[in-house]
């Protein structure tokens, strides 16, 4: 069981509030952040995964303070980003796949050899070399995933995964992240991935509107949306 703490967290980019006094706590295996585009879920997912420090409070994922540890915090908790492109930072797939474990302290040959490991259970040797420009939108977010996974946090965090994905595309990673055994945080405005899972937290504006399960959630945010008039 993994614990989720967030503390009365706020975060501003000079006079420009994203977030404010955001506070929730959970133990729960499915999570999800729940808000229309601008609420700051996306600002929330990087803080969480310690890639950014907060303005005022702490966020702690099983006790470790994901900002100040770490080396602690890849050990713990890994992001999916929306745009794959923006997560990718070398040409080919090993060595993307190694890059993150060789962070954590791993060992180069072992790095190599958890990262085959990884790329052979999806199917995927055969990308060993392959130049990570010749990749789908979608085989690029597989290999995001493969990446993370290889690094075996205990929490994965996951931005609006189906972004530009087709259908076919949107399918066969619903499958894998349905059999994951990792805590889950999927950050999204679509409300149909996450109807099964066990928190919704609505983010409106930076702030918490709600915390729940989804069945109470859901449809309030929906109403919500419904009667806002955006143009």
């Amino acid at each position: 069981m993994n614990s989720i703490s967030i503390t009365d967290v706020s975060y501003q980019i000079n006079d420009t509030a994203i977030l404010r006094s955001v506070s929730f706590q959970s133990v729960a295996k499915r999570i999800a952040i729940l808000g229309r585009n601008g609420s700051g879920k996306s600002t929330l997912s990087r803080l969480i995964c310690g890639l950014d420090r907060p303005n005022q409070g702490v966020i702690r994922v099983n006790d470790i303070d994901v900002y100040k540890d770490r080396r602690a915090a890849l050990n713990t908790v890994g992001m999916i980003f929306q745009n794959p492109d923006h997560q990718i930072i070398f040409p080919t797939v090993i060595e993307e796949m190694v890059f993150g474990l060789t962070q954590m302290g791993v060992d180069k040959p072992v790095a190599d050899q958890r990262a085959m490991s990884y790329l052979s259970k999806f199917g995927k040797s055969d990308w060993r070399d392959r130049a990570i420009s010749t990749l789908s939108q979608g085989q690029k977010k597989l290999l995001c995933l493969m990446a993370i996974l290889a690094m075996e946090p205990k929490v994965i965090i996951l931005d609006e995964p189906f972004a530009a994905l087709d259908i076919p595309a949107q399918r066969q990673l619903t499958t894998i992240l349905q059999s994951l055994p990792q805590t889950l945080i999927y950050i999204t405005h679509d409300t149909a991935p996450i109807q099964n899972y066990d928190v919704a937290i609505w983010l409106e504006q930076g702030q918490v509107v709600e915390t729940g399960s989804p069945d109470t959630v859901v449809p309030r945010f929906i109403d919500e949306m419904t009667r806002i008039k955006v143009l």
